[in-house]
């Protein structure tokens, strides 16, 4: 699988958000998302509401997915980066409206302590979570993901470099 780069979020692709999340020692948050039986590791990402800017949903979906509002912007991608999802989860998603995904990154530090981070709110997505080194996070991310999440590690490298 490979992920498409491009200026503009791609049709048929939901538009949505991608979150890169820094502690203070560069490392990056993870949740496990709950709605699989695989482990299944990803960074916070949601769906960019009609209205809404990029950075507007990024800061929503940093709420609603990691229960805080502790950080702040370091930057936002140069492209939008989109892939496909496997036909079966696309169709039980998204009664097969979209292809997949096409994201914007924002790197955001985080400012709070951990106990600030609360996962089991009411748009709960993740079962856990942890901090992780940015190249172990490709290693831990499913399959269909990677190659987004390599182009985004690459990206944002001189942020923990």
């Amino acid at each position: 699988m490979t992920c498409a780069v491009s200026e503009a979020a791609k049709p048929g692709y939901r538009p949505c958000v991608g979150i890169v999340l820094l502690d203070v020692r560069n490392r990056v948050f993870v949740g496990q998302r709950c709605d699989t039986r695989a482990e299944a590791w990803q960074m916070p990402q949601g769906g960019i509401d009609p209205g809404e800017t990029v950075v507007e949903a990024g800061l929503r979906e940093l709420e609603e997915e990691v229960g805080t509002n502790k950080a702040h912007l370091l930057t936002e991608s140069r492209w939008w980066r989109s892939y496909d999802l496997p036909p079966d989860i696309a169709r039980r998603m998204w009664q097969g409206r979209y292809r997949g995904q096409t994201q914007k990154w924002l790197a955001f530090r985080f400012t709070g302590s951990d106990s600030d981070i609360v996962i089991h709110g009411a748009h709960a997505e993740f079962c856990a979570w942890r901090w992780l080194e940015p190249d172990e996070l490709v290693r831990r991310i499913v399959p269909f993901k990677r190659d987004v999440y390599l182009s985004v590690v690459e990206e944002f490298r001189h942020l923990w470099a």
